[in-house]
């Protein structure tokens, strides 16, 4: 849906096309991207919010303005955008500063069966530290998370819910709006984990009524080392500090520190300035194509991919036919490393692994999946080589 040429990563050495289709795990960038990301290192280089002199100050207007960009594209105020190096610090930040203000012994945080582990560890960590309990929420027989039993074990001992808003191994999508009004019918908080979300679905974080919303920006074409955490801004303002340092303060002496107001108060040191920068010019790009547009691009991949898919007695589908972006699969009397292994010898990239989601894969009874993930760059002929790669797979394993 958008010209070769914007997409360099996609592109082998011999000039061919590499077929792509580990999106979930990481977006390739756009050239618009790269030349932003070289320029910020190059030519406008400085630091940002404690320089005098012009350069600095241009910088830290293009670093806020990513900021702006980041709230816009998620239906934000700027004020409650705090950049962080992914959603995996995001949900780390959340746990050690509101979780640990907020939980004690006998709280109980709701999770769900499909989560990351980076929707998991931290809460076991916090578990650790406060004695909180957590439970789990099943999934459907499709594979999302199952609401109507959320709605059985939700009381009004749990504090907070945690849920991912599209599965990374299933592709399956959360009824967020229920999912908010369920946690708030309780008085708890709710975490929404969108790191599989923002690159695909519009999304408005006033009218979710969301209390955090977290976010990678290598997954929306952006670079790695940057994300963002969304909070609202009572919750924000009410929130201790997490880390300590330069840039997180209001005055220091050795008596007592006070603190800079929120965002910055949780943005110690010298922050990602390029990758930020490098994040506000993928918004741009995202936003110019049009989510709507996107998802609906990579909704009709999905239902190609497993339509071709269906018409092989050896794989097995995971997640519902409405998957937003991902198709799961195993291949019968093939392990997905060796799939992953000779696809990759037809230039063909999938995932294969547990996708950091072992308790799910415990759940479907298999060690790992193949996942193939899809973007905007993505198109029917890497759907065509998918299909080629698995008949060599099955010729192999005869």
């Amino acid at each position: 849906m958008t010209a070769a040429a914007d997409w360099p990563g996609i592109t082998g050495a011999d000039g061919t096309r590499w077929h792509y289709l580990d999106t979930g795990a990481t977006a390739q960038k756009p050239q618009a991207v790269i030349d932003a990301v070289t320029r910020a290192i190059g030519v406008d280089y400085a630091t940002v919010h404690r320089g005098v002199y012009t350069r600095s100050a241009e910088m830290t207007l293009a670093f806020e303005a990513a900021r702006r960009k980041v709230a816009g594209l998620i239906g934000a105020n700027e004020g409650e955008i705090v950049f962080t190096r992914g959603a995996t610090e995001a949900i780390n930040l959340v746990a050690q500063t509101w979780g640990l203000a907020n939980l004690k012994a006998g709280d109980r945080v709701l999770l769900s069966t499909l989560e990351h582990h980076s929707n998991i560890v931290p809460w076991q960590l916090l578990r650790e530290r406060t004695g909180i309990e957590i439970d789990v929420c099943p999934l459907t027989a499709d594979g999302r998370i199952d609401l109507d039993a959320a709605e059985r074990i939700l009381t009004p001992a749990h504090k907070l819910v945690a849920f991912g808003h599209v599965s990374n191994v299933l592709g399956s999508v959360l009824d967020a709006p229920r999912a908010v009004a369920l946690a708030h019918g309780v008085g708890a908080k709710i975490l929404i984990d969108g790191c599989q979300a923002v690159p695909r679905l519009a999304l408005d974080m006033k009218a979710l009524d969301v209390d955090f919303y977290v976010f990678s920006g290598h997954k929306l074409y952006g670079p790695t080392g940057i994300g963002a955490l969304y909070a609202k801004a009572d919750i924000l303002d009410a929130m201790p500090p997490w880390q300590g340092g330069g840039a997180m303060i209001d005055r220091v002496t050795f008596e007592r520190t006070t603190f800079a107001p929120a965002p910055q108060r949780f943005e110690a040191g010298t922050p990602a300035i390029v990758e930020a920068i490098g994040l506000g010019v993928a918004v741009d790009y995202v936003q110019a194509i049009g989510l709507p547009a996107i998802h609906a691009h990579e909704t009709a991949l999905v239902r190609t991919t497993r339509e071709a898919l269906r018409s092989f007695n050896a794989v097995r589908l995971f997640g519902p036919e409405d998957a937003a972006g991902i198709v799961s699969f195993t291949l019968e009397g093939v392990h997905p490393h060796d799939l992953g292994t000779i696809l990759d010898e037809e230039g063909v990239a999938i995932r294969a692994g547990h996708h950091c989601a072992q308790p799910l894969m415990d759940h479907l009874g298999v060690p790992a999946t193949a996942r193939a993930s899809f973007g905007i760059y993505s198109d029917e002929s890497d759907v065509a080589a998918l299909v080629r790669g698995i008949e060599r797979t099955l010729r192999i394993f005869g």
